[in-house]
C-alpha cells in the first residue's frame, strides 16, 4: 500500500470546528494574522489562505461584514473584493506562476459552500497536470508546500508590490 506523507494536516485532523463563523473568529484576532493566515486587511475586506486549499496558494478574499449573500454586499465591498481579488492574481503570479485561475463563489451550502453564512471568493491558482488521478480517483490532492510557508511567500511577495 503507498502511502501520503502530510504531517501539517495533523493540526486539523480529529478536531471539532470552533464555533461560529472562522472568517469573523480570524478577523476578531487582530494580533494573530499569521496564524490564521491572514494576509491583508484593507477598509472592508480582508484575504487570507485556505485552511484547505486545492491548490498551492489557494486564497479568500472576504468581507469583514459577516453577509452570506452577493446580493446584499455594499458596493464598496463589492468594489474592494474584486480590487482585492485583482491583486492576488497579480501577486500568485508573481510568487507562484500559475498557468490559470479559477475564480468563484459557492453560494448557499447545496452549492458547496463550506461556509454558508459568509459570502467569500476563491482564487485558486492553476497548474497544467495539477489535477491528477489522485483527486479524481481517491478525493485526495496532494499539496506540496505548508501553509506557513505559503504564507511567508506571499507576505514577502506583497512587500514587494
Amino acid at each position: 500500500m503507498d502511502r501520503l506523507w502530510a504531517p501539517w494536516r495533523s493540526e486539523y485532523v480529529g478536531k471539532e470546528s470552533p464555533p461560529g463563523c472562522i472568517f469573523c473568529a480570524a478577523l476578531q484576532n487582530n494580533n494573530s494574522d499569521e496564524d490564521n493566515y491572514v494576509l491583508l486587511r484593507t477598509g472592508k475586506v480582508f484575504v487570507m489562505l485556505n485552511l484547505y486549499p486545492y491548490t498551492n496558494g489557494h486564497l479568500l478574499v472576504v468581507p469583514k461584514r459577516h453577509v452570506g449573500e452577493l446580493t446584499t454586499l455594499e458596493k464598496e465591498e463589492a468594489f474592494e473584493i474584486f480590487q482585492l481579488t485583482q491583486k492576488f492574481i497579480q501577486t500568485l503570479k508573481l510568487a507562484f506562476k500559475p498557468e490559470g485561475f479559477n475564480i468563484g463563489a459557492n453560494l448557499g451550502k447545496v452549492a458547496g459552500a463550506g461556509v454558508p453564512d459568509h459570502f467569500h471568493v476563491h482564487i485558486v491558482p492553476r497548474w497544467q497536470g495539477d489535477t491528477n488521478f489522485m483527486t479524481a480517483i481517491n478525493n485526495t490532492r496532494v499539496m506540496s508546500e505548508e501553509l506557513k510557508t505559503t504564507y511567508r511567500k506571499l507576505k514577502e511577495t506583497i512587500k514587494n508590490i
